[in-house]
C-alpha cells in the first residue's frame, strides 16, 4: 500500500509542477535559475523521450495502458519481489502515469525542466528514468 500513496504522490508532483509550469511560462521562453545551471523553458512534446514517435499520442496512450495492465495482471508476483524492485516499479509506473494525464488530456506532454545540454524534460521523466535505472540495478545484481 505505501507504494501506492508514493506513487499517487509522484503523480501530483508532476501534474502540480506542470500547472506552475504553464501558469508561469511562456512556450519556448525560458526563465534562468539562479546559479544558471537550470533553466525553466515550457515545451509541448508531442512524442515520447527525447521527441521520438512524435505525434504518436495513441500508440503510447495504448502502450502505457498495456503496461499498465500487465502490472496489475502481475501484482501478486510482483508483491514478493524485493522492496528496491517494487520502487523501481512503482518510481517508472507513476511517471508513466503523469505523462499519460497529459497525452489524454493535452494531447502532448509539458515539460519544462531545461539543463540546456539534455532535452528538456519533467517530473514524470525523472521519474520514469530513475524507476527504469532501479529496475535494472536490482534486476543485474540478482542475476550475478
Amino acid at each position: 500500500m505505501r507504494f501506492v500513496v508514493v506513487g499517487i504522490l509522484l503523480v501530483l508532483m508532476d501534474q502540480a509542477t506542470k500547472l506552475l509550469a504553464t501558469r508561469n511560462l511562456q512556450p519556448g521562453v525560458s526563465l534562468v535559475l539562479p546559479g544558471h545551471l537550470v533553466h525553466l523553458t515550457l515545451v509541448h512534446n508531442p512524442g515520447a523521450a527525447f521527441g521520438i514517435l512524435a505525434h504518436a499520442t495513441p500508440f503510447l496512450v495504448i502502450l502505457t495502458g498495456a503496461v499498465l495492465a500487465v502490472v496489475w495482471l502481475n501484482r501478486r508476483k510482483i508483491a514478493t519481489q524485493s522492496l528496491a524492485f517494487k520502487l523501481g516499479l512503482t518510481l517508472g509506473l507513476a511517471g508513466a502515469v503523469g505523462n499519460l494525464i497529459d497525452r489524454l488530456r493535452l494531447g502532448y506532454v509539458i515539460d519544462f525542466i531545461d539543463l540546456r545540454f539534455w532535452p528538456v524534460f519533467n517530473v514524470a521523466d525523472m521519474s520514469i528514468f530513475s524507476g527504469v535505472c532501479l529496475l535494472i540495478w536490482v534486476t543485474g545484481r540478482s542475476r550475478s
